[in-house]
């Protein structure tokens, strides 16, 4: 089976189908088990806009394990992260040096602080580094990501092996982690999930995060018809679902992502 846009009636079904699970799964129950209830700890925006990326970077593997492991990072950051990023001194990054997930190590977290100390004392907000890639008219993200990840080693010292664990399309990669960073800081509605932060980025420039269970249960709806998955399977599945609701695509990522994860379809 494959979506097209003249199946009207298929398309029908599958936005019953769809908006339903939206429905069963984007609202506050959803956040205890997932790495976004790692920014929902704070209230301020740049701490939000700090521990949502970095939170959104270490998520890989078991949900359970990068919940810790994020709260161990902001642990060492005496649970301030927007503070300490401006205010710390060279000695307070000793805690760092036995951090590690998976293959995201002290290099990685050392470069991230300094980062995002140099962005933070000349910036107010984390979406300025993507709204300056961002037109307006721009279909989806894709300028932005690509820019962003230019910025984001931007600096001299940048370590050639933290490259990996900052996606960009111009790498071919499905983005998956900062699209699901975008979609915590963009989208908004009255669930309280996402966070709905910024304004520049629209939602329906938004792509779907496209990991393991999101892509499974996407192929079986025909939502997804191309064999690898790269930034273009994300563009597909994002198109197809602008076919379902073309302001806000992507909150059918909890949808996808509930019914792969909760249902096992």
């Amino acid at each position: 089976m494959s979506l097209v846009q003249g199946d009207y009636p298929e398309i029908s079904h599958l936005k019953e189908y769809l908006d339903s699970k939206v429905e069963e799964f984007n609202e506050p129950g959803f956040i205890p088990y997932d790495p976004v209830s790692i920014p929902h700890q704070y209230r301020k925006k740049q701490d939000i806009e700090i521990s949502g990326f970095i939170a959104a970077t270490l998520a890989w593997g078991q949900r359970k394990t990068i919940i810790n492991k994020c709260k161990e990072l902001f642990a060492y950051m005496d649970n301030a992260p927007y503070d300490f990023i401006l205010n710390h001194k060279e000695k307070d990054l000793k805690r760092f040096l036995d951090f590690k997930h998976r293959t995201f190590n002290t290099t990685d977290t050392l470069y991230f602080i300094k980062f995002f100390q140099q962005f933070y004392q000349r910036n107010d907000s984390l979406e300025k580094a993507f709204i300056a890639g961002l037109n307006e008219t721009d279909d989806n993200v894709e300028s932005a990501l690509i820019h962003f990840h230019r910025l984001f080693f931007n600096l001299p010292e940048a370590p050639g092996r933290t490259r990996k664990h900052v996606a960009t399309p111009a790498r071919k990669s499905a983005c998956k982690r900062i699209n699901m960073f975008l979609r915590w800081m963009v989208r908004k509605d009255s669930k309280g999930v996402d966070f709905g932060l910024w304004d520049s980025i629209k939602p329906r420039q938004l792509v779907c995060p496209c990991d393991v269970h999101v892509d499974k249960v996407a192929r079986k709806l025909g939502l997804i018809t191309r064999k690898q998955t790269d930034w273009l399977t994300a563009v597909e599945l994002t198109n197809n679902l602008r076919m379902l609701d073309p302001v806000d695509p992507v909150k059918y990522d909890f949808a996808l992502f509930g019914v792969g994860v909760v249902e096992k379809l």
